[in-house]
């Protein structure tokens, strides 16, 4: 029945839309002279029938869960929840849903099947309500816009209203989500720097983020310096813009000025598949063909290469940033003024001196912008670093060795039952309060680059 109101909402926003439309078309041919266009009546009415109610089932959905949850627990009896910890009471509440869902496994108990009934029950009233609740509301709300279909009634300032309103909601939640981000982030490392010190995590060049399991064990202190993996990072993700950045720029310059308008209109399709090349492909690609190709040749040529390289993982993800980069840097160079172009030619330049003197650097703050995308890209690739270079971190500048970054180590200390407690689990809050630094300090770096040739160009 969840889809239902969704039904619902959208006849009404296009039975709103014609309605008022209509009406003020039915105005304009009797001769009386609009203020605004037939158009922005009937959005008006669609706009203020789509934010009230879409807000409505979205805040209803959010809460419905919790409320019946909470409903279901406080009606159990006084004897269901005696000596269940939090898990255990999730536990009885996850049986109720399943004993509801009609996936019962064994006999449950007598009251437990109660507290299915019930569940059931209060989930079809808050649906049924839910439906009458938006047809209501949807109902006055187009009854209200229709009644304000008129001949002097700005509507176009009421559609630009709604508009800017939603703009300024979306900026709003851009905003404390990032601030959620930032506050989130900085208190968990701040509990996980309670129980290891800043310089060994700064300094530190040994990773190995164990726990003990028992008192007695001695052996599991563990040891979080994430300089190896800070470094192995930094090789995978220069590697890759070795590879990306050259390519990706000398494709984009081609493309743009020099090839051919059938050539162009072949490759830049072809390059532009790369990027819906799901990443998971990409890691079967550079485990299966390229890390065996780059081992075998190393073999017989006397170098020793490791199964899982940094190489073949970069050289990968390079291919991967390949359209990123081309795409954002023929943008750029498409955007430059054909007089500048025209300038440079009628003052002797040669083609190749027009784009290097030119062209290339009014282009720079797009393509720095592709560059910075690629980076971010770089930095933040798990699955092919997962499956090409490996788990392990090593204090290593070799391509041809195995090594790891931030977000696959993340991904390894979040992965199962988690217990947000003890440094094992914390630290991969302080790893990604350091990933979060690190793309605000190059972030900063970028601005500061386009910012100088925006002002030299502008």
């Amino acid at each position: 029945m969840t889809t239902l109101p969704f039904i619902l909402l959208i006849a009404a926003v296009l039975s709103g839309y014609m309605i008022n439309r209509l009406a003020a078309k039915a105005i304009r041919d009797n001769g009386i002279k609009m203020h605004s266009m037939i158009s922005y009546h009937g959005m008006f009415s669609a706009l203020l029938i789509l934010v009230p109610v879409l807000t409505l089932i979205l805040l209803w959905l959010v809460f419905k869960g919790p409320v019946t949850d909470s409903i279901i627990m406080n009606g159990l009896p006084d004897l269901a929840l005696v000596g269940r910890d939090v898990g255990g009471v999730q536990l009885v509440l996850a049986e109720i849903k399943s004993v509801a869902s009609g996936r019962i496994f064994g006999t449950p108990e007598p009251w437990k099947i109660d507290a299915a009934g019930r569940f059931l029950e209060i989930s079809n009233t808050a649906d049924r309500l839910l439906i009458g609740v938006v047809a209501a509301l949807a109902l006055v709300l187009l009854l209200f816009a229709r009644s304000r279909v008129s001949h002097d009634f700005r509507a176009r300032q009421g559609v630009e209203g709604i508009v800017s309103g939603l703009m300024i909601l979306c900026s709003t939640i851009a905003v404390f989500t990032t601030i959620g981000i930032v506050v989130s982030l900085t208190y968990e490392t701040i509990r996980f720097l309670d129980a290891v010190p800043l310089s060994e995590f700064l300094f530190g060049t040994n990773w190995e983020p164990q726990i003990p399991l028992r008192e007695d064990q001695i052996a599991a202190e563990g040891a979080f310096g994430w300089l190896p993996v800070f470094l192995g990072t930094l090789v995978i993700t220069v590697i890759a813009l070795l590879v990306a950045v050259p390519v990706g720029l000398f494709s984009a310059i081609y493309l743009n000025e020099f090839a051919p308008k059938k050539m162009r209109s072949f490759v830049k399709p072809m390059l532009e598949i790369l990027a819906g090349v799901p990443t998971i492909v990409y890691g079967f690609f550079a485990i299966l063909v390229v890390a065996p190709a780059m081992r075998s040749f190393g073999q017989s040529i006397g170098l020793d290469v490791a199964p899982n390289t940094a190489l073949a993982a970069g050289g990968v993800m390079g291919v991967m940033l390949i359209p990123f980069i081309s795409s954002f840097a023929d943008d750029a160079l498409s955007a430059v003024p054909q007089s500048l172009r025209d300038g440079a030619l009628a003052l002797g330049a040669t083609r190749g001196e027009m784009m290097t003197t030119v062209l290339f650097p009014a282009a720079l703050p797009g393509i720095v912008g592709g560059v910075l995308l690629a980076v971010s890209r770089a930095i933040g690739e798990t699955m092919i670093v997962v499956m090409a270079a490996g788990l392990i971190a090593k204090m290593t500048i070799n391509p041809l060795d195995s090594v790891t970054t931030v977000t696959v180590q993340i991904v390894t200390l979040l992965i199962g039952d988690t217990s947000f407690d003890n440094p094992k689990t914390l630290a991969a809050f302080a790893l990604g309060m350091m990933l979060f630094l690190v793309t605000l300090m190059i972030n900063i770096f970028a601005l500061r680059v386009v910012r100088k040739y925006r002002e030299a160009y502008d």
